[in-house]
């Protein structure tokens, strides 16, 4: 079995760390936090001190929170002790950052593939998450045996890793449509007295079966919410990242500002700002974004 290192032991991280242990490789941890290490230690990982340490050995993996956090805990000094290795960033970031680390990566003598992955922590836990995958082949290769521990399947999206994060972007970008159209749709029967999780069964078992209308749906139906699997501020952020992606393409998405407004208005109040992202469908029931002019009028032009 093989030493690994991974950085970034939130609910994924640590998730997927713990895949590693129990598949028998000697997993070197970090995290901000001791609480998330001692909980790996305990099942037979090894503690690092410092970023550096875990990212010392012939393969590491990280999944921090942002942009902000991969750059700042993957700086210039810990990447410098990733000569001759592979470094596979499992987290959502932006093309920007990735493209950044891939040169801080590249310019230690490592090698870098970006991996972000569709799923959640309990998906994780039981090796079920589809992984977006891009890097040089050979190096995707390489790794390969380590993602087949998380993934159901493998998706291959060529050799440049920043390809991989615009794609998470993406998926996560409808996620959000599909979270504010139920909300929309659940706000629309319940002012007709139709119960919401009836409503979310009769989505689901005829015209959008899916695992996000189903999770999400649910959620919804029960107003449910916690714990967070994917919190209302990292939804904020992809919406934020996909301006960025569509600015860099040149390319106009109608419904951003519609949702970026449903999403501040979400981290604004208190108990569904710490919420899962699906709590976002609460500003429509609740009605705290006022009507435009249009809608006022009954969407006359």
């Amino acid at each position: 079995m093989a030493s690994v290192g991974f950085l970034g032991l939130g609910s994924m991280g640590a998730a997927l760390a713990r895949r590693l242990v129990d598949a028998g490789h000697r997993v070197h941890v970090w995290n901000r936090s001791r609480g998330p290490v001692d909980a790996l230690v305990a099942a037979g990982a090894v503690a690092c001190a410092t970023p550096g340490e875990a990212l010392a050995h012939d393969v590491s993996f990280s999944m921090l929170a942002d942009d902000t956090a991969a750059l700042a805990v993957l700086g210039a000094e810990a990447v410098a002790s990733t000569t001759g290795g592979v470094h596979v960033n499992l987290a959502s970031i932006s093309p920007a950052a990735a493209v950044e680390l891939q040169r801080r990566f590249a310019g230690a003598g490592a090698r870098y593939v970006a991996a972000p992955v569709l799923g959640r922590p309990a998906v994780a836990a039981e090796g079920r998450l589809n992984i977006l995958v891009a890097g040089e082949s050979a190096v995707v290769t390489e790794v390969e045996p380590y993602l087949q521990l998380f993934a159901a399947r493998l998706w291959p999206l060529g050799e440049e890793p920043s390809t991989a994060n615009a794609v998470k972007i993406a998926v996560n970008y409808d996620i959000i449509h599909a979270i504010q159209a139920m909300g929309e749709s659940v706000a629309l029967v319940e002012a007709r007295g139709v119960d919401p999780a009836l409503f979310i069964e009769i989505l689901t078992s005829t015209l959008f079966a899916g695992v996000v209308y189903s999770g999400y749906g649910g959620m919804i139906a029960r107003q449910s919410y916690d714990p967070p699997g994917f919190d209302v501020a990292l939804g904020a952020k992809d919406l934020r990242l996909s301006a960025e992606i569509a600015a860099e393409s040149g390319v106009h998405l109608p419904t951003l500002s519609a949702l970026t407004a449903v999403f501040d208005r979400a981290l604004a109040e208190p108990d569904l700002a710490r919420l899962d992202w699906g709590a976002a469908a609460e500003v429509t029931r609740r009605g705290l974004l006022p009507a435009s002019e249009n809608e006022r009028e009954g969407g006359a032009a």
